[in-house]
């Protein structure tokens, strides 16, 4: 005989009614999520720069979990100290905060963003608190605006070409040669998990390296397989794009409510923007040549092991920037270090499409063969060597360790005092 014919439908009602208020339901996420994929998709259509947007979605994510963990002091703040009333409404702080933050960032989306704010907050129930949340909403955005106000994204770019008096250089100005001295979140400075230089260009791993990416990232290339090129060609696609998506698959598989998983957003944006801040102090500093310009010149490097291919072209276009360390290397290893230790190693099926392989879907079951796979992908387009993409994954993972260990830990519960 089942609860519900012992007590009569009634009675068992009332029962649910009595423990959903002793226990409330946890609210739920969607808010924080449905903000990061605006984000996601407003980058796209704007074309907007994968370091920018990182720093932007970062942004979105601090200002909404600062808001709602003020109303349940589950985990330490990251800067804010917000004081708020338990009772308020998490859903309509989370969306007044992230709605300002976006507007802020593209006032020329104001039309839109209002009515995806309308929409969030027409589900929440008209009562004296609910303009107190959205007023702690705008309170948490403000502060984490100003924070990030003078923080050296708009430095002006003064990259110097390398050349003689009188001789021509490709006159594309690179990206992100100011990157490196924007304040990061988390690590100390943009130098502080600088790797040595890489190899020499007569050592084992610079021959080895270089001939494996000649082979295997060449255009035309008869060693790489037919999958190995969709691989390549589905991470051209960079920036938070290409990691927000899993995000949101893992915070909807560990049905996370609303301060678990704007906790989770704002460690793995936080990792993702310092690990570009990191890689291009480095790329900048070591300013190391990349495959086509290597294999081109390779008769210039007293390595007779690394013949010159004058012809050489990579699969795709190379990124305009240096190459050492690699970027996307070190991206989705610090977001899989944060996923892992927040939720750990093994995860749900997560899969990602992308609009640079129309019709490829990719999916991972470990956090290791994601990274890896983006890894690979380097060395296919003919962008990364070998040794680039592993130092890329090291610092990744110390930066991503870094966030998760130290930023937005679990407050533990206030001790009652005893009787006596």
């Amino acid at each position: 005989m089942t609860l519900v014919s012992k007590l009569g439908a009634s009675a068992f009602l009332l029962m649910a009614m009595f423990v959903g208020a002793v226990f409330p339901t946890p609210t739920r996420a969607d808010i924080i999520m449905d903000w990061n994929a605006k984000a996601d998709e407003i980058a796209a259509q704007k074309q907007v720069l994968p370091f920018n947007h990182a720093r932007a979605v970062a942004m979105l994510q601090v200002a909404m979990f600062e808001a709602v963990n003020s109303i349940e002091r589950r985990y330490t703040p990251y800067k804010l100290n917000l004081l708020a009333d338990g009772n308020l409404s998490k859903e309509a702080a989370a969306a007044s905060a992230g709605y300002d933050v976006l507007l802020a960032l593209y006032p020329d989306r104001k039309a839109d963003l209002g009515a995806m704010l309308a929409t969030m907050l027409a589900a929440v129930s008209e009562n004296e608190s609910k303009q107190k949340s959205i007023d702690l909403g705008k309170k948490a955005a403000a502060a984490l605006i100003a924070l990030r106000a003078n923080d050296g994204l708009e430095a002006e770019e003064n990259y110097r070409p390398a050349t003689t008096p009188g001789v021509y250089v490709p006159t594309i100005v690179p990206l992100f040669s100011t990157t490196s001295a924007v304040t990061p979140w988390v690590i100390g400075s943009g130098s502080q998990f600088r790797p040595p230089p890489p190899p020499a260009l007569t050592s084992e791993i610079w021959t080895k390296d270089l001939n494996e990416i000649r082979d295997l990232g060449s255009r035309n290339s008869t060693k790489r397989t037919a999958e190995q090129t969709a691989i390549g060609r589905f991470w051209f696609l960079v920036g938070p794009r290409t990691y927000n998506p899993i995000v949101r698959q893992v915070a909807i598989a560990k049905d996370m409510d609303i301060v678990d998983c704007a906790r989770l957003f704002a460690l793995v944006t936080m990792a993702a923007s310092d690990a570009l801040i990191a890689v291009f102090d480095a790329k900048y500093t070591y300013n190391f040549w990349r495959p086509i310009t290597a294999i081109r010149n390779a008769d210039q490097t007293n390595n007779d092991r690394t013949p010159r291919d004058a012809a050489w072209l990579p699969l795709g276009d190379t990124p305009m920037h240096p190459e050492y360390p690699c970027a996307h290397c070190i991206t989705s290893a610090a977001v899989a270090a944060v996923i892992r230790g927040v939720v750990g190693e093994e995860v749900e099926e997560i899969s990602l499409t992308s609009p640079t392989a129309p019709g490829v879907t990719r999916k991972w079951t470990r956090l290791q063969d994601y990274t890896d796979e983006v890894s690979m992908a380097r060395i296919y387009a003919g962008f990364h060597y070998r040794f680039s993409t592993e130092v890329g994954q090291e610092m990744g993972r110390k930066i991503g360790e870094l966030t998760s260990v130290t930023q937005m830990r679990r407050m533990s519960p206030p001790t009652l005092p005893r009787d006596g």
